[in-house]
């Protein structure tokens, strides 16, 4: 077989393909059943991981030695892998492998539960690459699905055993139902399957695949249009060798060596088109992938994004190639964290929109349900707060699910999501050609407001865009977005609307106007700072963002930590008007005035009118409010040297209002008091409901690992049956031989315990001593004989007493002569217990000896 020099790994120099064996309960016989089939000469070797106590000392690597023609041993840290060996994890130890060696590690349990199969699994993908082989038998639970997930994405091959013909399918059918085996086979025919899919594979390096692409780049196209024409998607902006590489481990698997006999098969199986398709996504994702970039995330880049992000304005994240949806909750989750950890007076709302090419991965990721080894990724704390336990596993708790927005999106050929604060694409770019990855970065940058965030996958890089975004410290693919026009006017996307985005692009940005004459400049300046009222552009909670002109004789700076907001600056008369305008224009959309507003100032006290407006999108402010300070206008009729004095009438009139005014302001406090009040007592039922939610995911909490142990115990017990029927068959088989060895000896034995009591005989004792089936247990001096048994019973004591055997000749009273031999009966601990006596049949010597005595006394 072909040697895969992928990844240019520190490995020995011969590689060979790695199958790693992942079992639990029932899984000792279809293990049985695997070995059976592999012949001595192998080129592979096996590494079987089971589900095994910690404190069950049996040795597997013994049971499956009857079976296997191949050398089985169990492992020992630091064994390089050899070809034609099988390999068997120990009970106390978990085991990886790096370097083509194998290394054990303590056994690591996840909230009650070990995970084996995934840990090995994890750690072929990424040291055998295209090498690894994955292979699930039977067994409960689901370990083994995370790590079938990773092999396929190292391009390895994917296999496991049909879930009816395992004694427990749950390991199987969790792997089946996500999408990650490639073929299911009945455990006597798994390796033919392997050696075949071994046999038609092409060499995997890059270098041979990039030859390969490029012979075969006529006919990739027949492939593509096929699929082209199934699926509506073109994928001739991924790499070339990563269609090559895809499709040939497609081919492999159905044994099948030329493309053209490939493409003749898609058309005669339209069910291959689909599953094609969805190896080229290359679905692979799961919860807080890459653990370094997400702390980065939580703990520096987020923090500093939320600290200037106006709270009025939702925080928005759109996760592209989201996949089965993990990521998508994970920067729910990442979100969440940072966003209680600020505790800010005004929290922003959230939304994130993930979206992919695959529409069975979007329906799957609006289940909201994983399986449990998710925990193997997910810590306990996020598991208690963020998820609620099912029968099946793990569902995403309502509020982390309400935040993401799922669709189906090519992001190549779809208008993108814009305004967004961060966004994520991870692992998706390094299977474009470089004009697609250009071409996708310049839509991030239109995508992404200023400074927003970038997250790229661990093995990709902004390239040449180095105008558009800038890294973060660290070596996480981090990247701010920034202050940078477009080459274009255009944005880098065809401007039409998508069946699956929510929202409205905005139109195209702009272009500014020629530069003014210098005369106009001039005059402009002269008129705003003579004519134009003084204006301060705020928030919607009264932040301030500019000011224009003197606003000295309406805000002052208030004491104490400098504070910036429109309503602490204002002076006394105009908060409450202020306060009152700023929320009438946010809510109405349209300007408010305020006039005649009583200012208290150094100067004393002098009035002046108030505009709030709304700015809209058009100017490219929106959700901003820009406030107006103008002096109202003064007519003949205004001011006190007109002589005019209110009348009695209007004093009675004013001192009503005046009245009707604080009677109201009274019944507004009253009723702030009894908000207040109400709120708080909301707020102890919610921390009663929180109470008591928390002991009901503590209580679940209880239930799930009482049935995780319970699971755990089961599959132990399950194993250890196994073991002792194989012990017994061991057993029954040894008797059976040792049985058959002592009647072809055709020497009569009997044994009898300390107390000579019957214990066994052969069929041979039968003409000596009356012996029955039914008289094992009694005392041998009680059964009727031939020879003297009372002579006998004297022997056997003198045997116990001196440890020795004694011999002697005695006659039967049938006229036959025999040789016993009396010796001790000695256990394997050297302890005795009993004595064998044996009887050899000497008539026949002894008939001799009288006939030799006879002729030499007639001699003499």
């Amino acid at each position: 077989m072909t040697a895969s020099d992928a990844g240019q790994r520190t490995a020995p120099p011969a590689t060979f393909p790695v199958v790693g064996i992942g079992a639990s309960a029932g899984g000792l016989e279809a293990l049985e059943a695997f070995l059976a089939t592999v012949p001595a000469d192998v080129g592979m070797a096996f590494v079987v991981v089971q589900h095994r106590s910690a404190d069950h000392d049996g040795s597997l690597a013994e049971l499956l030695a009857h079976r296997c023609p191949l050398v089985i041993e169990t492992i020992a840290d630091g064994q390089v892998i050899e070809a034609g060996h099988v390999y068997v994890m120990p009970h106390d130890h978990d085991v990886v492998i790096r370097g083509r060696t194998l290394h054990l590690v303590p056994p690591l349990a996840v909230r009650g539960m070990r995970l084996p199969v995934d840990e090995f699994f994890r750690s072929l993908a990424d040291d055998c690459e295209q090498d690894a082989v994955g292979v699930v038998l039977s067994g409960m639970g689901s370990d083994g699905t995370l790590g079938l997930r990773a092999i396929r994405e190292r391009a390895g091959a994917t296999f496991a055993q049909t879930p009816d013909t395992a004694k427990f399918d749950g390991m199987p059918q969790h792997a089946v139902d996500a999408g990650v085996v490639d073929l299911c086979e009945a455990p006597p025919h798994l390796f033919a399957s392997i050696a075949e899919f071994l046999k038609h594979r092409p060499d995997p390096s890059e270098r041979a695949m990039g030859q390969l692409a490029e012979s075969l780049h006529d006919k990739l196209g027949k492939v593509l249009g096929v699929l082209q024409s199934h699926t509506g998607h073109d994928f001739s902006q991924y790499k070339a060798t990563t269609i090559a590489r895809r499709i040939a481990r497609r081919m492999a698997l159905h044994h099948l060596d030329d493309i053209d006999d490939y493409v003749q098969y898609l058309h005669e199986q339209p069910p291959e088109i689909e599953r094609l398709f969805s190896e080229l996504l290359i679905g692979v994702t799961s919860f807080f992938r890459d653990p370094a970039m997400w702390e980065q995330l939580r703990t520096e880049v987020l923090p500093l994004l939320l600290r200037t992000h106006p709270p009025e304005r939702p925080i928005r994240a759109w996760v592209t190639g989201c996949s089965s949806g993990e990521e998508a909750y994970t920067m729910a989750m990442v979100i969440t964290e940072v966003l209680d950890a600020m505790a800010l007076a005004a929290r922003p709302a959230v939304q994130i929109f993930a979206t992919d090419l695959d529409a069975d991965a979007i329906q799957r990721a609006r289940r909201a349900t994983y399986p449990p080894n998710i925990a193997a990724d997910v810590s306990d704390a996020r598991l208690r707060r963020f998820f609620v336990y099912e029968e099946r596993g793990y569902r995403v708790a309502k509020p982390i699910r309400d935040l993401v927005v799922f669709a189906t999106q090519n992001v190549l050929a779809d208008p993108p999501f814009t305004k967004l604060d961060l966004l994520s694409c991870r692992n998706l770019l390094i299977y474009l050609n470089p004009a697609a990855q250009q071409r996708l970065l310049s839509l991030f940058h239109y995508s992404l407001n200023t400074n927003g965030v970038l997250v790229l996958g661990s093995a990709e890089s902004i390239g040449a865009t180095t105008s558009l975004f800038a890294p973060f410290a660290g070596t996480t693919r981090l990247y701010r977005r920034l202050q940078a026009a477009l080459p274009s006017d255009q944005p880098p996307f065809p401007v039409t609307t998508p069946v699956s985005s929510p929202q409205r692009l905005a139109g195209p940005v702009e272009v500014p106007a020629a530069p003014v004459s210098t005369f106009q400049s001039v005059v402009d300046r002269l008129l705003l700072s003579r004519f134009a009222p003084t204006a301060v552009l705020v928030g919607t909670q009264g932040d301030i963002q500019y000011v224009s002109g003197r606003t000295g004789r309406y805000l002052e700076p208030a004491t104490g930590r400098a504070n910036w907001n429109l309503l602490a600056m204002a002076r006394e008369g105009l908060r409450t008007s202020l306060t009152e305008g700023l929320r009438r224009a946010a809510r109405q959309q349209a300007p408010v005035t305020l006039v005649n507003l009583q200012v208290i100032g150094e100067a004393g006290t002098t009035l002046v009118d108030v505009v709030v407006e709304p700015l809209t999108a058009a100017v490219g402010l929106e959700g901003m409010l820009l406030v107006l300070f103008r002096e109202p206008e003064r007519t003949s009729a205004d001011g006190a040297g007109d002589g005019h004095r209110p009348t009695a009438v209007e004093e009675d009139r004013i001192n009503g209002l005046a009245e009707e005014l604080k009677h109201t302001l009274d019944e507004l406090r009253s009723a702030r008091e009894s908000m207040q009040l109400s709120q708080e007592e909301l707020k102890s039922a919610n921390e009663e409901l929180q109470s008591t939610n928390e002991e009901l995911q503590s209580t679940n909490e209880e239930l799930t690992t009482s049935k995780e142990e319970v699971q755990s115990m089961n599959d132990e017990l399950q194993r250890v049956n196994h073991d002792l029927l194989a012990k017994i068959d061991q057993l029954t088989l040894a008797g059976s031989d040792m049985a058959n060895l002592l009647n072809s000896t055709n020497i009569a034995t009997l044994f009898l315990d300390n107390e000579l009591l019957v214990r066994r005989f052969t069929t041979q004792m039968g003409s000596i001593i009356k012996l029955r089936d039914g008289d094992v247990g009694r005392p041998v001096t009680d059964i009727a004989s031939t020879v003297s048994l009372a002579d006998l019973a004297k022997d056997a004591g003198e045997a116990l007493r001196t440890l020795a055997a004694v011999e002697r000749e005695i006659a039967a009273s049938d006229g036959r002569w025999f040789t016993v031999r009396v010796m001790p009966y000695r256990t394997h601990d050297d302890r005795i217990d009993g004595v064998v006596l044996t009887f050899t049949d000497v008539t026949r010597a002894k008939h001799l000896e009288d006939q030799l005595r006879q002729v030499q006394g007639g001699t003499a």
